[in-house]
């Protein structure tokens, strides 16, 4: 009796566990297709700090259409440098049901109270380009490698005093050479980075008097510009040659950290009877490759600038945005150096590249950054 019950039960335990078993792998089939079709529609929430710098411009439509072109709605916002603006924009793309919000912040800290609002509701938050502090809610950071950027900045300084070669060996200028520095918004996290990057390679050569700063002001509360604003900088530069240049001496190298500024600061120094037959302009460096700045450097006014190719990055962020919302971990290469103050924020970091007047065709143009029309 016992063996024919048995025997009776085998199938109908056989059929239950193939039962179970296809249940089980049906659910994760659904799930998985679930997750899959989850962002098709989905509102996206992108918010860019200005449309005064044309970086800015590009970036945002960049984003938005590698998004768009996955099958995402997408709301891009620009804050015009307005923090209350750009929380506002935050809190209204929350209530308009976004699935993940993609933000340059203008101030990174300013933004705790709205980045809350998006963890309640279970919002995946990406930084983009520059890191969002003193919060627990921000998930990934996208960017550049901003401490190289600054090392890049020092470098072409040097290059373009001869102090160092393109190869990196020591060029055959000795000095001592005037200089002057410049750093960007106390806000913006990235400025730090670009501000460390850079005296990592510039204080040995000041220490050994290669290089000599006249108005002695190297910290960084000192060189910072708010808001990475060129009037400001081209104030300061003018403040700079009217108090330590006035005797004859001549500032021959400027470390600027963006392009913005360069021009205000290039504007200062051609009032101050710079970039003339007879006085040409100091080395000047930048960031970010603009119109202005590369046609600057063509015609032989600014020295070089620092490439970082934005089309690559908004594609590392749009593949962010479509690994999170159908159930993956985005391909991250840094997690130990971003902290934020609460947390170390899984980054992935893109190379920037040098640019000075011979390499722009090769870098800018035959990329397909610039078209040769828009630089002419």
């Amino acid at each position: 009796m016992r063996l024919r019950s048995l025997t009776t039960a085998l199938p109908a335990l056989v059929l239950t566990a193939a039962l179970t078993t296809a249940c089980g792998s049906s659910e994760k089939t659904v799930d998985r297709e679930a997750r899959q079709a989850a962002g098709k529609g989905s509102l996206i929430g992108i918010t860019m700090p200005t449309r005064s710098s044309e970086r800015w411009i590009s970036d945002g439509n960049n984003v938005k259409a590698g998004l768009e072109k996955l099958g995402y709605k997408v709301d891009l916002q620009y804050a015009e440098d307005s923090i209350p603006t750009q929380a506002s924009q935050i809190e209204n793309q929350i209530t308009k049901g976004a699935r993940a919000l993609v933000v340059a912040s203008i101030d990174g800290t300013a933004l705790t109270s709205q980045l809350q609002q998006a963890a309640d509701k279970k919002i995946p938050v990406i930084a983009y380009d520059r890191l969002i502090r003193e919060t627990p809610n921000v998930d990934y950071y996208a960017t550049f490698d901003n401490f190289k950027v600054g090392v890049q900045q020092a470098t072409s300084l040097l290059i373009g005093l001869k102090v160092k070669n393109p190869d990196g060996s020591e060029g055959s200028a000795k000095g001592p050479f005037n200089i002057e520095l410049f750093a960007g918004s106390p806000d913006d996290n990235n400025a730090t980075f670009f501000y460390n990057g850079a005296m990592s390679v510039l204080k040995p050569y000041i220490d050994r008097g290669t290089l000599k700063v006249p108005s002695g002001q190297t910290d960084f509360k000192t060189m910072a510009i708010l808001r990475w604003d060129a009037a400001t900088a081209q104030k300061r530069m003018e403040d700079l040659l009217t108090r330590y240049y006035s005797s004859g001496t001549k500032v021959q190298g400027v470390l600027s950290p963006y392009d913005g500024l360069s021009i205000g600061i290039l504007s200062a120094l051609k009032s101050n009877g710079y970039g003339t037959a007879g006085q040409a302009y100091p080395v000047v460096t930048g960031q970010d490759a603009e119109v202005a700045s590369v046609k600057s450097i063509l015609a032989g006014e600014q020295y070089s600038t620092i490439f970082k190719d934005t089309r690559k990055l908004a594609a590392e962020t749009v593949k962010m945005v479509d690994t999170v919302l159908k159930g993956g971990k985005p391909t991250v290469n840094n997690t130990k150096d971003y902290d934020n103050g609460v947390k170390v924020v899984p980054s992935q970091l893109l190379e920037p590249v040098i640019v000075e007047k011979s390499s722009v065709q090769r870098v800018l143009v035959d990329s397909g950054y610039y078209k040769q029309s828009q630089l002419s």
